[in-house]
């Protein structure tokens, strides 16, 4: 995956400049982004707050943490049947 230059503090001090009523293409200018990549920020983190977004991410971190315990316990267990299920 593609690392950002910004981090989601930065992120949302550029996006609270535009909502603030600056002109889109002066806070892309100052901060060497563009339009586009600003009105994507938007349209990612329009109603969030960074503490939301935090634990936004503490929250799919974790997921993905079960998901792959998941994994192991079900390619376990399918070892298992298989070893048991054979005759002798």
């Amino acid at each position: 995956m593609k690392k950002t230059r910004f981090t989601e503090a930065q992120i949302f001090s550029i996006l609270k400049e535009f909502d603030a009523g600056k002109n889109i293409l002066d806070v892309a200018r100052e901060n060497g982004v563009s339009k586009a990549t600003i009105y994507n920020w938007k349209a990612k983190y329009g109603g969030l707050e960074l503490n939301e977004l935090k634990r936004i991410k503490e929250l799919e971190d974790e997921n993905r943490k079960l998901k792959h315990m998941y994994a192991d316990l079900a390619l376990d267990n399918k070892m298992l049947k298989d070893i048991l299920g054979k005759k002798f």
